[in-house]
């Protein structure tokens, strides 16, 4: 009987970072990517460790139902003991904001202030009743900044609302949220890997949309850590510090939910609040950030996962 890594997933271009680096190691694996799939309940499933890297925007590539059948696997695989990272309440997290928010502020993590709505009249009432001004759309199931708009008045989001452009989220939920601006342009993104704290990058969004607490929320491929081209041009920095305490915070709404792989992202307004606004549990990494400091997310994700995987192999006596 052998045991190996099964990487859960819906995108070959965000994947193949991490097979690379499982390859150097020479760790043994397989990708099971969930577009599709079925799952017989009567048997068990293979021996090994479960990395899930299910993204919140898989229906922008096709994959509407990939969060639903991923939740059943993990469902099938918890149930049978297997060790599964970032599980059944990691994906939960993934795919609404909602559920991010409140488990952030359960720890003491400030989040923008955010109503839910489902229906166009109640968006619009609760653009009014926000309290400020400007404000934003997003969508409480996104990923890649789907659904983020700026507005600077009731009246423009009715438009907006009313008119054939307007995008509807894939679960029926819009959040009108409290708009953030940073003083310097730019937000932090902190990585963590195991549920500990790798490193902070601070992304440059003067050159973005004025669409969501971080200015650019990446909207774009170019504001995305891995995109189509992997490009920097220093929009992307790996930094030597952040808050300490906010980091200590960040490691114990993790350890609480059951997450050990996770991106995090927060914006400073001009009087120094922190506003965490942004939870990635498939999160990806910029190649020329971590070559121009010689750290590497992936890399540390694969020594992780191995890892993890010798612990396992030692409870089923394989070492």
């Amino acid at each position: 009987m052998t045991a190996k890594i099964y990487i859960i997933h819906e995108n070959d271009e965000w994947t193949i970072h991490l097979t690379k680096r499982l390859e150097e190691q020479n760790l043994p694996y397989e990708v099971w990517h969930l577009a599709e799939g079925v799952i017989d309940l009567s048997k068990e499933p293979p021996q090994g460790i479960f990395y899930s890297r299910m993204s919140a925007s898989s229906h922008t590539r096709g994959h509407v139902f990939a969060p639903e059948l991923t939740e059943a696997v993990l469902a099938w695989l918890e149930f049978h003991g297997r060790p599964v990272i970032n599980g059944s309440r990691a994906l939960r997290l993934e795919v609404s904001k909602v559920n991010q928010y409140f488990a952030l502020e359960a720890v003491g993590i400030q989040t923008p202030k955010t109503i839910a709505t489902v229906g166009k009249s109640q968006l619009i009432e609760a653009a009014r009743t926000i309290g400020t001004t400007p404000f934003i759309t997003k969508h409480n199931r996104a990923g890649k900044g789907l659904g983020v708009q700026l507005f600077h008045s009731v009246e423009a989001l009715g438009a907006y609302a009313n008119s054939d452009t307007f995008e509807s989220p894939i679960d029926g939920i819009t959040l009108v949220q409290q708009y953030i601006k940073s003083p310097d342009s730019y937000i932090t993104r902190c990585e963590f890997v195991g549920g500990k704290f790798l490193y902070a990058v601070q992304v440059d969004t003067s050159e973005g949309f004025e669409l969501c607490p971080a200015d650019s929320c990446q909207i774009e491929d170019k504001f995305c850590p891995v995109g189509e081209t992997a490009t920097n041009n220093l929009k992307f920095q790996i930094i030597d510090s952040f808050s300490e305490e906010l980091i200590e915070r960040y490691e114990e709404f993790l350890a609480q939910n059951k997450v050990s792989v996770a991106g995090i992202e927060s914006i400073v307004d001009k009087e120094g609040n922190i506003f965490t606004y942004d939870v990635n549990t498939n999160t990806n990494y910029n190649a020329e950030a971590e070559k121009a400091v010689g750290r590497y997310g992936m890399l540390a994700v694969a020594n992780y996962l191995g890892a993890t995987l010798r612990q396992y192999e030692k409870t089923l006596h394989l070492v």
